[in-house]
């Protein structure tokens, strides 16, 4: 519209003289009588192809408005995959605020240290853990509990994996038939009185500097896959007995030197299977590996002698002695850490324990010593009762049947 306007004027500060001459007015009213034929045939035309395109774009727009199967599933996918990651992820990143250590608060480590130093240098007194266990509520189910199994026939199972072994009597048979020995072996059995260490993955051990003190000790329990190397100075260097499942164990082959004792936990029948695999050196089958919430570790350079299967009775009792620490009654699944404190109060003499205790009440404080994992993560599992763990661990320590190395509990 401007270029037509423009042709049709005189500029008189450029051009002296029009740019077009004048259209005559001779014809005006043909001229007029066309050019309104012409439009309205346009507009028709025009508003024809209009109304069709209208009708294409509102059909083409119902089409996108509604998801084909494929689309409404990706996305259904991507939003739970979002809702998760926006409740886990945070946990598992690094805090910009400083994570709860003891090498921030240095007399406080020291006493620690100090204390450590002086059970070790004081008389060991035989059966003295278990002589108090008196003192505890209903923590006399705990005394005298078969640590290894030696047979299938070891007790009437009356619960399936992991408080019992009914239902899996063959895969049980087929595993204990590949260990060749039961009990503790020689060079953990010779001690006249016997110190213990269970080793917990809690944040308070990092910075603790008591690997020396820990590395002391006539046994060290440790769980799953919580490493020794590079945390020498903090965990100590050496494992007597190790507890795990197959998705807990080290996938490295340098976390089983200086181990003694690796005791398999079965929480399903499957895990007796990935023991006699790796005891026997043979590979798990596909169909077996689809089972396992995780990859888990299919070559352990150790000799049969040195496997064992822990005892479910250890779980069951300790599961039952919880219930008495729970604010509603529930069944209950002790951690590994609590199976360890069992298991050593049947084989030991003193128990400690180093790297215990959750400090709930900051989520950004560490939650392993070996990681960035924060307290927070802690929400997100409902297997195990950590408060009632913490309750009845509390009272372990007050009475003095337990002594409590890093001060968490």
């Amino acid at each position: 519209m401007v270029a037509q306007k423009k042709l049709g004027v005189t500029d008189p500060d450029e051009w002296n003289e029009p740019l077009l001459p004048a259209i005559p007015n001779t014809n005006t009213d043909a001229y007029t009588h066309t050019h309104t034929n012409t439009q309205t045939h346009t507009h028709t035309n025009t508003h024809t192809h209009t109304h069709q395109a209208s009708s294409r774009s509102k059909r083409g727009d119902a089409r996108e408005f509604f998801l084909s199967r494929e689309r409404n599933l990706s996305l259904s996918v991507l939003l739970l995959l979002g809702c998760f990651s926006a409740l886990l992820v945070p946990a598992y990143l690094p805090s910009g605020t400083p994570l709860w250590t003891n090498d921030s608060t240095p007399a406080a480590n020291k006493a620690l240290l100090d204390h450590s130093a002086a059970l070790l240098e004081g008389v060991c007194l035989r059966g003295r853990s278990r002589s108090r266990l008196g003192s505890v509520p209903f923590a006399d189910r705990l005394s005298e509990v078969g640590v290894f199994l030696q047979s299938e026939e070891a007790g009437p199972w009356e619960l399936g994996p992991p408080l019992g072994l009914r239902g899996v009597g063959q895969t049980l048979k087929d595993a204990l038939s590949t260990l060749t020995e039961s009990g503790l072996p020689p060079q953990l059995n010779g001690s006249t009185c016997r110190r213990c260490a269970v080793v917990g993955s809690g944040g308070v051990l990092h910075g603790s500097q008591l690997g020396a003190h820990i590395d002391q000790h006539d046994i060290i329990i440790r769980m799953n896959n919580a490493p020794v190397f590079g945390f020498e100075r903090d965990a100590g260097s050496r494992t007597s007995i190790r507890l795990l499942y197959p998705e807990g164990a080290p996938l490295l082959e340098r976390e089983y030197q200086n181990t003694s004792l690796l005791a398999l936990v079965p929480f399903k029948a499957l895990d007796l299977y990935w023991l006699s695999s790796v005891v026997a050196r043979t590979p798990l089958s596909w169909w077996s590996r689809l089972w396992f919430w995780r990859q888990v570790v299919e070559n352990v350079p150790l000799q049969p002698r040195n496997f064992r299967i822990l005892n479910p009775d250890i779980m069951h009792r300790a599961g039952l002695v919880l219930q008495d620490y729970a604010q509603q009654p529930r069944t209950m699944v002790p951690t590994l850490g609590v199976c360890a404190v069992v298991m050593a109060l049947q084989v030991c003499d003193e128990v400690s324990l180093a790297g215990f205790g959750y400090d709930l009440q900051h989520p950004a404080s560490r939650l392993h010593y070996y990681e960035t994992l924060r307290m927070g993560a802690m929400a997100t599992q409902v297997v195990h009762d950590v408060g009632a763990e913490t309750r009845f661990l509390r009272q372990m320590v007050k009475v003095g049947v337990v002594n409590d190395l890093t001060g968490a509990i």
